[in-house]
């Protein structure tokens, strides 16, 4: 109860301080890109997606504009991002459903992205993110249709996955307590029929770029169809989608994990080298420093 008034009261003051961007001009886009940018809105972070859309396609040319609605935007909500956003596509829940896959969630998210990637670059990306310079990975991936993930930490590689199921099988062995599903997963990758020809990243399924017809939907139902007989309810819970997409990512075929903290959580900013962060939950309204960044990023773009 007080983390959710002290989430409001948090949230309120930076709707006040960047509600300026409501003022901004409409973004057109550039159809001959062929990219498809993707955010999964609910309706309280509306104004989020306003600065987190805007400042990246500041800098990385946009084709579409697909959000996808977890059934809690209203009226005004389109009419307003349909306002600021030339050729935006809205999608719902429901068209992207899978007896393979977990409801809620995130993945149908997931499941949309596999749709897109047949006629487009797909890039995913969270409400709570801001763009503050030039992104040069991000095009360089995009003109050569190579999917990328953010990273979790400095000069991260891909592994295979039956070392990172080797590392979680012991985390899980020696806890007391109940593991994170994303550990609990991994622990259990061994129950993937695929398991070793596969590859794994521990990256942020918040910003994740897909290259076009990079995977497919059977890919996705094929590996959660297992880890379900593996986990059982367990794979239903939060966290499991970026698990998914982790795996989805690092198994394309060309693929770059972009570099840290160039880009990164707001909990590894270098004011020096960070041109992209994701605001996550622990850190997201404290200090300010998501509304400063926010406002100053936009005022530089006029």
């Amino acid at each position: 109860m007080f983390y959710q008034l002290k989430d409001k009261y948090r949230r309120l003051r930076f709707q006040f301080a960047c509600k300026f961007i409501l003022k901004s001009k409409p973004v057109a886009t550039v159809p001959s890109s062929g990219v498809a940018l993707l955010t999964q809105l609910q309706h309280k972070d509306v104004l989020l997606a306003l600065i987190a859309l805007k400042t990246f396609s500041s800098q990385v040319p946009v084709g579409s504009f697909h959000i996808l609605n977890d059934g809690s935007l209203t009226s005004e909500d389109i009419a307003l991002l349909g306002k600021h956003f030339e050729n935006v596509i809205f999608h719902s829940m429901d068209a992207a459903r899978s007896d393979c896959c977990p409801t809620g969630g995130c993945w149908e998210r997931l499941l949309t992205i596999a749709e897109l990637v047949k006629n487009n670059y797909v890039i995913q990306l969270d409400s709570d993110t801001l763009t503050l310079a030039k992104l040069p990975e991000i095009i360089d991936c995009i003109n050569a249709n190579k999917s990328f993930v953010i990273g979790t930490w400095d000069n991260q590689n891909f592994e295979p996955m039956p070392q990172r199921q080797e590392q979680a099988y012991k985390i899980v062995a020696n806890s007391v307590a109940k593991p994170h599903i994303q550990v609990a997963a991994e622990a259990n990758f061994d129950k993937i029929k695929r398991f070793n020809e596969l590859r794994y990243v521990r990256g942020c399924a918040g910003f994740t770029g897909f290259g076009k017809q990079s995977f497919d939907r059977s890919f996705v139902d094929e590996i959660s169809g297992q880890m379900l007989e593996a986990l059982g309810d367990r794979w239903r819970e939060w966290g499991s989608e970026q698990v998914m997409s982790n795996i989805v990512v690092a198994n394309t075929k060309d693929v770059h994990i972009l570099p840290h903290p160039k880009y990164c959580d707001c909990t590894m900013i270098n004011k020096e080298k960070t041109v992209f962060i994701h605001f996550i939950g622990s850190c997201r309204f404290s200090g300010g420093i998501y509304a400063r960044l926010a406002k100053k990023t936009a005022l530089d773009l006029g």
